[in-house]
């Protein structure tokens, strides 16, 4: 590891500087292969390990330089893309992506098909070049803002509802997207619903081979929930689907981290520590019923910690990581939750960053905390996949596997 972060850090030294906007920041950052050096060579990646890239962003970390972009771009569409795509695909989706001047949505669940994914019903009819597209999307996080989307549609009705979906990129700015945002009770509109009526998008976009996206679907959700449960030490960064808007500001804008920032802070030690600062302010830290409940939120933060640092291991992987990470958020945000609310009392009921001396931090957690255990898969299903593909549990009864899809009961 010495050696990759001795790397960075000469290619840092190169490189940044604080005078510069987070545009060229990115433009440089981008082809250097750091902004996602997991990805293969071919897919203007690193080729490295997990454990490797980790030391990558850990060392930006200390460095205290900004980070690449967020947003499901990088963390879904870029791998999935490197994984499953042409190299033609490649080359024209992974550039703007890893710059990001290019932001991406995900339009998988639909109304009817959230935790049974593949009983969508949005269809894809083919003309000529390109396809129709048709049907409603819901809970995409960043719609409103993205630039294309990673679409999962029906080619084929009378195939079996696994078989006969297929994977594409579309364009989101084109007449026929209509896209509506779901305000949460945080106040905020995080997700939205996507209403697609007739709108196009090249055969040459499908990603994988036609009719085969639900494989392709599941890797994007692989790296979903390994997105969803992974910690670690990370350079700060600007957050969002949509980084052209940050492109001009300057990179001293988003290359530290600071306290009290507003929305839902990351989940890990530095919380821990900040709900043990404001039990002890509060003199609630001689409650006996609540130092345990802080100790037993740290063992789990630090078991978190150890279980992906296992993870890192080829040899010690059980194919559930992802899984398991998951339901460990899940987790996480109800224990920072019941945790932070019984250190704060009242203050919890107030957000914002003025109000009270939390910053609203634990109320934003609070509000926030149904979320985790449901998009991305809900703690059931990947309590389902963990017994059925690691313990070797039976499966879910229901209809069999060779049943056309078209001949299956609606919901």
């Amino acid at each position: 590891m010495e050696e990759i972060r001795a790397e960075v850090e000469a290619w840092l030294d190169e490189n940044w500087d604080e005078s510069l906007t987070v545009g060229d920041w990115w433009d440089r950052l981008g082809p250097s292969g750091y902004a996602h050096p997991m990805l293969g060579t071919n897919a203007y990646g690193k080729g490295l390990t997990q454990a490797q890239a980790a030391a990558v962003m850990a060392t930006m970390a200390d460095r205290e330089v900004m980070g690449p972009p967020t947003g499901l771009g990088r963390m879904l569409a870029a791998p999935t893309i490197a994984t499953h795509g042409t190299q033609e695909q490649i080359d024209e989706f992974l550039p703007p992506i890893l710059d990001g001047s290019v932001g991406w949505c995900q339009l998988f669940s639909e109304p009817g098909a959230g935790s049974d994914l593949a009983g969508l019903t949005c269809k894809a009819e083919k003309d000529g070049d390109e396809y129709i597209i048709t049907g409603q999307k819901v809970w995409t996080s960043g719609g409103q803002i993205a630039d294309m989307g990673m679409l999962i549609a029906r080619t084929d009705p009378n195939a079996p509802k696994h078989k006969g979906i297929t994977y594409f990129a579309i364009d989101m700015h084109q007449p026929g997207i209509t896209v509506r945002p779901l305000v949460e009770m945080t106040g905020k509109a995080l997700f939205n619903e996507v209403f697609i009526d007739e709108a196009r998008v090249p055969a040459a976009n499908i990603i994988g081979d036609l009719n085969q996206g639900w494989a392709v679907a599941n890797t994007t959700l692989m790296f979903e929930r390994a997105s969803l449960g992974s910690a670690g030490k990370s350079p700060a960064s600007a957050a969002g689907s949509g980084m052209k808007s940050v492109r001009h500001e300057p990179v001293t804008k988003f290359n530290k981290r600071t306290a009290g920032e507003g929305g839902v802070p990351p989940l890990g030690m530095g919380l821990w520590r900040y709900l043990v600062d404001m039990a002890e302010k509060s003199g609630k830290n001689t409650d006996p019923v609540l130092r345990q409940e802080l100790i037993k939120l740290y063992s789990l933060i630090e078991v978190n910690r150890l279980s992906i640092q296992r993870a890192k291991d080829p040899k010690q992987r059980t194919g559930a990581e992802p899984n398991i990470g998951k339901l460990t958020m899940s987790e996480l945000f109800r224990s920072f939750r019941e945790v932070g609310l019984q250190v704060i009392g009242a203050d919890g009921m107030l957000l914002g960053e003025s109000e009270t001396q939390t910053g609203g931090a634990v109320g934003e957690i609070a509000m926030f905390s149904p979320g985790p255990s449901i998009y991305g898969g809900t703690d059931q299903i990947q309590q389902n996949i963990i017994g059925e593909r690691v313990l070797g549990l039976p499966r879910e009864p229901g209809p069999g596997k060779d049943t056309p899809f078209s001949e299956l009961p609606k919901n």
